[in-house]
């Protein structure tokens, strides 16, 4: 019995020796988001009037309905009898992934289920932009896209694409929170190559931009 005691300690203690991130990863759960509330929200005109960038951000979380709601309203399923989505996207490829990076760690966002799926246990948001503001920020969202859904076209071409498809869903996330009185910036500056390491991303998966997200900092 100790034996075999030991032996088990031992092929854990080789594990963590080995993969020191897969237990992190096996930490966090999915998470199951609120359905969307679809009767909310302010008049487009002064939402639109409203909108802006911030880059000062309260550390308060955000909650879950507004996470929910937020997410959805960038890239959500709006059309379930065709799975299109609540921005457009090219040829409707749907190359562009959300990843959400938070204290608790990392999660991608899964518009078919409405669910965040873990990716890392661990607070990367440091490492999403060159900014000291992001690491203040509840949720930094990471627009990723995914060049192996898009053909044969050219990189420069699928990069084009790609920042174009970006821009829908950020704008998106940008009058969601000006409806809901929350602080928003899309930022560009960002270690890539590390970031795309970190998250580890295939090399045709390639981080496009990404996006603070908070209250504003009273």
């Amino acid at each position: 019995m100790n034996t075999k005691f030991f032996q088990a300690a031992r092929l854990i203690l080789i594990i963590l020796l080995i993969c020191p991130t897969l237990t992190l990863a096996q930490e966090l759960k999915p998470i199951h988001l609120l359905e969307p509330q679809m009767d909310g929200g302010r008049p487009l005109m002064q939402v639109l009037k409203d909108r802006s960038s911030s880059r000062e951000f309260s550390n308060e979380k955000l909650p879950m309905q507004v996470l929910s709601d937020m997410l959805w309203a960038a890239f959500g399923v709006n059309r379930p009898e065709s799975g299109k989505r609540t921005a457009p996207s090219a040829n409707n490829r749907q190359e562009i992934d959300i990843y959400i990076a938070t204290a608790d760690g990392l999660y991608l966002y899964d518009a078919k289920t409405h669910m965040l799926m873990p990716v890392l246990a661990e607070d990367i948001r440091t490492m999403t932009g060159t900014q000291s503001y992001v690491q203040e920020a509840p949720v930094n969202l990471i627009y990723v896209s995914d060049f192996s859904k898009m053909g044969d076209a050219e990189e420069s071409q699928k990069y084009v694409t790609s920042s174009a498809n970006t821009g829908f869903i950020s704008q998106n996330v940008y009058l969601y929170c000006a409806s809901e009185g929350l602080a928003t910036v899309v930022r560009g500056s960002i270690d890539k190559p590390a970031l795309e390491k970190t998250m580890r991303l295939r090399p045709d998966q390639k981080v496009i931009l990404a996006q603070s997200v908070g209250y504003p900092k009273k």
